[in-house]
Parts: structure tokens; C-alpha cells; sequence
């Protein structure tokens, strides 16, 4: 799919079915401390809150129809919302991905990013993903898209990974965990490495493109970035 030009974002990008209302209340509360000041933007982020709980999708079967055994170690920071394919490819192209890079995704759910990376790209791919069922997913997927011996998906807390292996990293994470990763993609990212973002930017960085594929941003920073507003 062609990269399209900016246009206004499309209501799919915000709400996607929701299939798990047990867990508005934590999305919630992971919104919350984001309000600054109350006012109109607290009462928006407070009613995104509320529209996105429970919009998280369930993790996948395996191919036998079990789901894996298994739980996170401690609450994931997002739940599992894959990406659509074509903002897969999109994120890729961005990157300006080839054979020699290797492609760690962050949250890397049923791994369909590292897969592609390797599979369309000719790349290697790598997945953290804290949570060890959706682990063993994206391994059996690998294994079913013939890159198995390209991809490997590692259980661990981003937040405490060794990612200086990258040459580009992708993050559909929320602009607060973004925050939080960047000191460590800035210490452990060698110069010249892209930084793809999905939906949500990284606050204080300035992307050197930004782009719109079925009405979602995506942005890229390429490292070192440069300091300055999002947009």
C-alpha cells in the first residue's frame, strides 16, 4: 500500500472492537496521570479512557486451538492491539528497512512486525514482549511464515532490555511509556538507527518524517534526534 499524504485521522484508528470490558478501569487508570491541570484536555483524556477500556484484543489461539500457558510478570504497560498489515508495511517502508538491519519491536504481541520485517525485508527480527503467551504466539507465527530461523521473540520487560542490537525500533505504545523509553533508545541506539513510531509520538523528539496510512500517524526519528516539539 503507497504511503499516503496527511489527512484527517479516520474514526478506526482511535476505536477498535471491543472484546475485553473487564479492563476499562486500568486503562483508566493508566490515563490518568497524564492529566495535567484538568480543564478541557483532563475531561479529553478522561473520555478517551473511558471509550478505549476494554479495547484490547484477545490474545490469539494457537494453531492446535489452545491458548499458551502462562502470565506477565508484572501488569503490561499497553495490552495487546495489533497493528493493521498495511500500517505493518507502512512502518517498514518508513524505516527505509533492507537485508542488513536488524528490527526489534517493542510490545511485539503476535509478532507480526519482526515477522514481516524478515519476510518481506529480508531482515532479522527481534520481539520483547512481556507477556508469554502472546510469546509463544508470535514464535509458532514465525515459525508458519518460514522465518523462524530470522526472528526470535525474547519475554522480557522493554523497559529493562538490551536493545542496542537495532538498527530500527518500532513502538505502537502510549506517548507517557514513550517518555520513559527514550533515555534508553538515546544511550543504547548507534547513530544512523530509525525509530518508528505508530499512532503515538515520542514527547520532545522532532520527527524527521511523519506520515498517514489509513488516517493513523506514524512518525520516524532517526538517531540522534533532534530535540524539539513533536511536530
Amino acid at each position: 500500500m503507497p504511503l499516503s499524504v496527511l489527512q484527517p485521522a479516520d474514526a478506526d484508528a482511535v476505536l477498535v472492537p471491543a472484546v475485553e470490558r473487564g479492563r476499562r478501569a486500568r486503562l483508566f487508570r493508566l490515563f490518568a496521570p497524564q492529566r495535567r491541570g484538568g480543564g478541557v484536555r483532563g475531561l479529553a483524556i478522561v473520555v478517551a479512557a473511558l471509550l478505549l477500556g476494554g479495547c484490547a484484543t484477545a490474545i490469539p489461539r494457537l494453531a492446535d486451538g489452545s491458548v499458551a500457558a502462562g502470565e506477565p510478570a508484572r501488569t503490561p504497560d499497553v495490552y495487546y492491539e495489533p497493528s493493521p498489515p498495511e500500517v505493518v508495511e507502512a512502518m517498514l517502508k518508513l524505516a527505509n528497512v533492507g537485508p542488513g538491519d536488524v528490527v526489534y519491536d517493542l510490545g511485539s504481541g503476535d509478532g507480526r512486525i519482526p515477522i514481516a520485517a524478515a519476510r518481506d525485508f529480508g531482515a532479522r527480527g527481534v520481539g520483547i514482549e512481556i507477556d508469554p503467551r502472546l510469546v509463544a504466539v508470535a514464535r509458532e507465527n514465525a515459525a508458519q511464515a518460514g522465518v523462524g530461523d530470522r526472528v526470535t521473540f525474547r519475554g522480557e520487560d522493554f523497559f529493562e532490555a538490551d536493545l542496542s542490537g537495532a538498527s530500527v525500533v518500532t513502538l505502537f505504545l502510549f506517548p507517557s511509556i514513550n517518555r520513559r523509553l527514550a533515555p534508553r533508545l538515546l544511550a543504547q541506539l548507534k547513530p544512523g538507527s530509525r525509530v518508528i513510531g505508530h499512532y503515538h509520538a515520542v514527547p520532545g523528539w522532532t520527527p524527521d518524517a511523519r506520515i498517514r496510512v489509513r488516517g493513523r500517524p506514524l512518525y520516524r526519528w532517526t538517531i540522534p534526534v533532534q530535540a524539539g516539539a513533536t511536530n
